[in-house]
């Protein structure tokens, strides 16, 4: 195999690698959000932690695959060390919005569905 495929592999294990770690991270911890934004309703909150979950995937590692292509085809050793630290900080960056974004969400969950809880209490509806 070619110096470039080597770098290919390893660029896409990398970047695979971390987009797993961050969506684990953020289906572990989001569900406490989601939990509040659910009114503790746990089949609503696993079901929609999954769905973020599973579109997280799909776009981060669509653009994995599809940043693989663009840029000049590394031929040496020094050449390949510059286009895995430059696809793996932009790499970085997209999973770091990508989490901005989904944080961002999720505060809005939970503060929609604390509006919801503070009008059905205010309108003298038993609050659960």
């Amino acid at each position: 195999m070619t110096t470039a495929v080597w770098i290919y592999i390893f660029y896409t294990l990398i970047s695979i690698s971390m987009t797993i770690w961050v969506a684990r991270t953020l289906y572990k911890n989001g569900r406490i959000f989601l939990l509040e934004a659910f009114n503790d309703n746990e089949e609503m909150a696993d079901s929609v932690n999954h769905l973020l979950v599973v579109g997280f995937y799909l776009i981060n590692l669509g653009f994995i695959l599809i940043f693989l292509h663009l840029g000049t085809k590394p031929a040496t050793l020094v050449e390949g060390i510059e286009y895995i630290a430059t696809k793996i900080g932009i790499v970085l960056l997209a999973l770091g919005g990508m989490h901005f974004f989904n944080m961002f969400n999720f505060d809005r969950m939970r503060k929609k569905g604390n509006r919801h809880m503070g009008l059905k209490g205010a309108a003298g509806t038993p609050v659960s």
